[in-house]
């Protein structure tokens, strides 16, 4: 059974930083795409980030672009968003998701083929 679980949310300052992680079980990332969404109060779910699982490749939301890194570390079937100089707007519910079928990562679309989901990591900007 795929199981993902994320981890590392918090509160933290403008300007602060954090990394999330998403542990991986019952496959393995090499099989996946993985990406992280975010929703806050109130606001559709938006893709923050992707990684493919074929070359590394990785999509960025125009919002975070030059602030977020999205990294893999197959071996420990976790992959990691680093999120620097946070902004109160970074504020929402931090959601990986894994996709064993083609997603567009230029794009990360289309959202339907993320087909398993975590239970989400709260991150709080707020000074």
């Amino acid at each position: 059974q795929v199981q993902l679980v994320e981890s590392g949310g918090g509160l933290v300052q403008p300007g602060g930083s954090l990394r999330l992680s998403c542990a991986a079980s019952g496959f393995t990332l090499d099989y996946s795409a993985i990406g992280w969404f975010r929703q806050a109060p109130g606001k559709e779910r938006e893709g923050v980030s992707c990684i493919s699982s074929s070359d590394g490749s990785t999509y960025y939301a125009d919002s975070v672009k030059g602030r977020f890194t999205i990294s893999r570390d197959n071996a420990k079937n976790t992959v990691y968003l680093q999120m620097n100089s946070l902004k109160p707007e970074d504020t929402a519910v931090y959601y990986c998701a894994a996709s064993s079928r083609a997603v567009d990562i230029a794009t990360m679309t289309p959202y339907s083929r993320f087909g398993s989901w975590g239970q989400g990591t709260q991150v709080t900007v707020s000074s």
